[in-house]
């Protein structure tokens, strides 16, 4: 693991709590842009967390050029601000695993966790502050979505595996299921063999949906 943080309050403390969770080993800690390029090796590290807003640099550009190095390299950004929409910028090619989280929500350590765990495995996180304030765009696709539909969404923007959406709805894993097909369908993300349902229909909550 990776942290790449230009705070170092806030660094000292991500790599003091990463490095007490019991399997995990952070080989790479860098204050900028530039030191990151240099500390961490393609395939030497599963998953890294960058923060957006760097001094020498933006986290993002910084998580393209070591995606372009490691393709299998999982990035969670972490931010001051509700910048969300910067994953959509992403090429569709790289969009799955990466993750966001920001500084001032109520993220814990078991959330962190999770997204980290998520991230590295090509999944994507968003933080679960932000996603549960948001609330669709009128007249789009995601508006369309029954209440019960947009709360699957909602779960699966937080990463939740199907169990786990079961779990937390109260519904069997097949109903889990028929309703991501429901919404794959209702989204236009009918799965080609090129493209990730589940994170373009997370990009497509960010993009069709406001933090209130």
């Amino acid at each position: 693991m990776a942290v790449v943080e230009d705070q170092p309050l806030y660094r000292d403390m991500l790599v003091s709590l990463l490095t007490a969770e019991p399997g995990v080993d952070v080989v790479a800690v860098a204050s900028g842009a530039v030191s990151a390029r240099e500390l961490i090796i393609p395939g030497g590290v599963d998953v890294a967390i960058l923060d957006v807003e760097l001094g020498d640099g933006n986290g993002v550009g910084l998580g393209l050029s070591l995606r372009a190095r490691d393709a299998a390299l999982g990035i969670v950004l972490l931010s001051s601000h509700d910048v969300m929409t910067l994953l959509l910028d992403l090429p569709e090619d790289m969009s799955s695993g990466w993750s966001y989280l920001s500084k001032t929500s109520s993220t814990t350590m078991a959330t962190l966790m999770h997204a980290l765990r998520e991230t590295a495995a090509g999944g994507t996180v968003l933080d679960p502050g932000l996603v549960n304030r948001a609330r669709p765009r009128s007249g789009s696709a995601i508006a369309g979505l029954s209440a019960r539909q947009y709360q699957v969404v909602q779960l699966v923007a937080q990463g939740l595996t199907n169990a786990a959406i079961a779990e937390r709805l109260e519904l069997s894993p097949r109903s889990v299921e028929n309703h991501l097909n429901t919404i794959y369908a209702a989204l236009d993300l009918e799965p080609n063999g090129s493209r990730n349902p589940r994170v373009a229909a997370v990009l497509q909550f960010i993009e069709e949906s406001s933090r209130v």
